[in-house]
């Protein structure tokens, strides 16, 4: 069983591997015939790699459990590539598989740390994917989804608010809200309001006064996130705001003023918030306070140390011993049982993605759906790079989660309906060329 164990740690490496390099060639083929067996080959191994992740675990625990949990995601698998790509003929495949990868990773390290999240995350990546299946079309469809940017914007402020004053504290941040016995986190879903309010509002003008307007309501929100001590939160909503407002302004002078605007909140922060400075002496000398403020990110060093390039193998590591290992620090995780190899693969598909929402709003004639698409690109790439980043300890801790492989039923649903929103503009966009090419070919 040792050497079966030993052969399948060495087998994941190469499966993913192969994936991604397939992940960046896709995107060099001109031919449909070289992309399909691009996307065949991708699709295999995604099921390959799954089963091979869940046989290991159960070789070691023997959990008939298991078993029925990778039966269950199996058939997800199979009925998300059915559907979407049954309804959808014109969607990102690419984009499609991407999610599948990053969420078999997911489930599989999941299971390993706590096999009832595991099944806590995939019921709610299921229901995800079901209500989320009219999405691209709406958002395709629908061509009045720019005219409520102040409604968008308004919506996000009025739920942060209800969580400030209503809502449960976790980890020191009160950005949790309870309703009967669900407990969800809000600002996954506001992210969502709050580009698509800027998205909206930015394609109504950019001149000075309307930029002050959005500037005001942005900052309400960075604001408040910053009273409910969601900092990493706050981060990530102030960077989007200030990339978004230099897209649409195309003026280098509102980037450099947010960056250093944000030094000096970041600097404020540092003085007014116990935690944030516990942090920041954790990031500096985590071994020097590893009895206590350093002790996590002291474990998730030693965790991808120990696991070097090749890893220890799945259930061989000690993951378990860093602190909320399942959601903030699960790349650790990875690093430790899967492997440095594996662990940059990951950061790669991260990557894929990121070029892949980029070029969709790149194609995108009309203004407001190029701004929405490059906010949500560059929201959902910084999370991964806070998240990654906090981790191997290049930057201090914020306490987010890794999308689409972090324990997390509010990330996972709210990542989810972004790609899904990036699907439908997707679509818009390869209808767009399509008419364009028709006019012209008509014209000539």
């Amino acid at each position: 069983m040792n050497l079966a164990i030993e052969l399948t740690k060495y087998l994941m490496i190469l499966l993913v591997g192969v994936y991604t390099y397939y992940s960046f060639q896709v995107l060099r083929y001109k031919s449909k015939g070289q992309q399909d067996r691009a996307y065949r080959m991708m699709t295999g191994i995604i099921f390959i790699l799954h089963f091979i992740g869940h046989f290991t675990l159960y070789l070691q625990v023997q959990n008939d459990k298991l078993l029925l949990l990778y039966a269950g995601e199996v058939i997800l698998f199979i009925l998300i590539l059915s559907l979407y790509q049954g309804f959808y003929k014109r969607l990102s495949k690419l984009l499609l598989r991407n999610m599948l990868m990053l969420l078999a990773v997911g489930f599989i390290v999941l299971a390993r740390l706590s096999f009832d999240k595991a099944v806590k995350q995939a019921g709610v990546v299921t229901i995800a994917f079901a209500i989320c299946l009219i999405v691209p079309e709406v958002v395709n469809k629908i061509s009045w989804l720019n005219k409520f940017g102040w409604v968008y914007g308004v919506a996000g402020i009025i739920l942060l608010l209800i969580v400030l004053f209503a809502g449960t504290t976790n980890y020191g941040a009160t950005n949790w809200l309870s309703i009967w016995k669900f407990t969800f986190q809000p600002s996954e879903f506001v992210k969502l309001f709050y580009v698509f309010s800027i998205a909206a509002m930015f394609h109504e003008g950019t001149d000075f006064r309307r930029i002050c307007a959005i500037t005001v309501m942005a900052g309400a929100t960075v604001i408040i996130l910053v009273l409910q001590k969601d900092l990493g939160g706050a981060l990530i909503f102030f960077v989007t705001y200030v990339f978004m407002l230099y897209i649409a302004t195309q003026n280098s002078i509102y980037l450099f003023a947010g960056l250093l605007s944000g030094s000096g909140a970041a600097y404020i922060a540092y003085k007014l918030f116990n935690h944030v400075r516990v942090r920041v002496m954790a990031w500096q000398n985590p071994l020097g306070y590893i009895d206590h403020e350093g002790y996590q990110m002291s474990q998730s060093l030693f965790a991808i140390g120990t696991g070097g390039w090749i890893g220890m193998g799945l259930n061989r590591g000690l993951p378990t011993d860093i602190p909320v290992v399942d959601s903030d620090f699960i790349f650790s995780a990875i690093s430790e049982e899967l492997g440095g190899l594996f662990a940059i693969c990951v950061v790669l598909i991260y990557i894929n993605i990121f070029i892949v929402f980029t070029n969709i709003s790149l194609r995108q004639e009309d203004t407001f759906y190029r701004l929405l698409a490059m906010g949500f690109s560059v929201m959902f790439t910084f999370q991964v790079f806070l998240s990654i980043g906090g981790v191997i300890k290049f930057i201090p801790s914020t306490g987010v989660t890794l999308p689409l492989i972090s324990y997390g039923g509010s990330s996972a649903f709210a990542t989810v309906l972004l790609f899904m929103i990036m699907q439908g503009i997707y679509m818009r966009g390869r209808a767009g060329r399509r008419k364009t090419d028709t006019s012209e070919t008509a014209a000539g």
